[in-house]
């Protein structure tokens, strides 16, 4: 059993079937159609099934996947650890984001590590949170940026910066730039959030719901909507108020075309951490990249509680 073959049974799953596996590893059908027989015959079981014309993994199949991720991360492992020592400070650095954390602040790391590593091949992927945490632990990305703690003891998680939470509405909301006691005054507002997709949570989708049930508020009317800017320009139209992070909020606030509602017995945060797989082999880039971000985020830490 060997890491491409491992490699060719994940595509495979990940891609919904031989001919998608086919396309994305640049093989024939037939190709990756005998690589998953000689493994399903060196294993004895069957991998995958056919139901109602879907490939699908077998209980084999599902036993199988997180060995095989794990097997190939760690065969990822040992190439790039072999190439880094004769290609110092080059080479590729995966990174992978949670899309909110997109923004100025990751600008200004990105510049900072240009600079410094113009040789090395950055990539940089968007995903929600648990989907930076699947790429990092599958090795398809070396860093990973999301909100909150992973507990899976396959990654290590490291604390960057809590980040406050606000209440934004247009500038002629009848509450723009006041205090208000209880969160229970927004009760009746109509609120913008993101969707919650079944198997893809998102930690920012929940944090609005779980506010108020926190409150002994129950049920609001809400729109989601999946997209931050979106989001952003809904709120300055005064079609409804938001919870955002003061980051993604900044340019809006300057400009004023949002406000702030400053809520008495709100106290919110998203945790922003760094997440690397376990045991994981970091590159002298990657470890360089890692220390930029932790000094710009603990930077941001610090200004924060001035």
């Amino acid at each position: 059993m060997d890491s491409d073959a491992l490699n060719t049974f994940l595509v495979v799953h990940r891609r919904g079937g031989i001919s998608q596996a086919a396309k994305a590893l640049h093989r024939s059908q037939p190709a990756i159609s005998r690589r998953i027989a000689l493994l399903e015959q060196e294993l004895g079981v069957p991998l995958f099934e056919r139901i109602a014309g879907k490939t699908r993994l077998s209980d084999a199949g599902r036993v199988m996947v997180p060995y095989a991720e794990r097997a190939v991360a760690a065969a990822q492992d040992a190439e790039n650890a072999v190439r880094a020592l004769s290609r110092n400070n080059s080479g590729p650095v995966a990174l992978a984001v949670t899309g909110t954390l997109a923004g100025a602040r990751l600008s200004t790391v990105l510049k900072r590590f240009a600079r410094q590593y113009p040789d090395v091949a950055l990539t940089l992927r968007t995903a929600t949170s648990a989907e930076v945490s699947d790429l990092i632990r599958r090795g398809e990305a070396t860093i990973g940026l999301r909100y909150d703690r992973d507990r899976s003891r396959e990654l290590d998680c490291e604390l960057l910066f809590a980040e406050p939470l606000r209440v934004v509405c247009a500038p002629e909301h009848k509450l723009a730039g006041r205090r208000i006691r209880r969160l229970a005054e927004l009760r009746d507002e109509r609120w913008i959030a993101f969707p919650e997709v079944p198997g893809r949570r998102e930690i920012t989708a929940s944090h609005v719901f779980a506010l108020f049930l926190t409150h002994g508020l129950g049920e609001i009317a809400w729109t989601p909507v999946d997209s931050l800017t979106a989001q952003k320009r809904l709120v300055e139209a005064g079609l409804g108020i938001a919870l955002l992070s003061e980051s993604n909020a900044a340019e809006e606030l300057r400009a004023g075309t949002i406000a702030t509602i400053h809520v008495g017995d709100l106290s919110a945060t998203h945790e922003v951490v760094a997440v690397t797989r376990h045991g994981g082999f970091l590159s002298a880039a990657s470890r360089r990249l890692l220390d930029i971000v932790r000094a710009d985020f603990t930077k941001a830490r610090s200004a924060g509680k001035r």
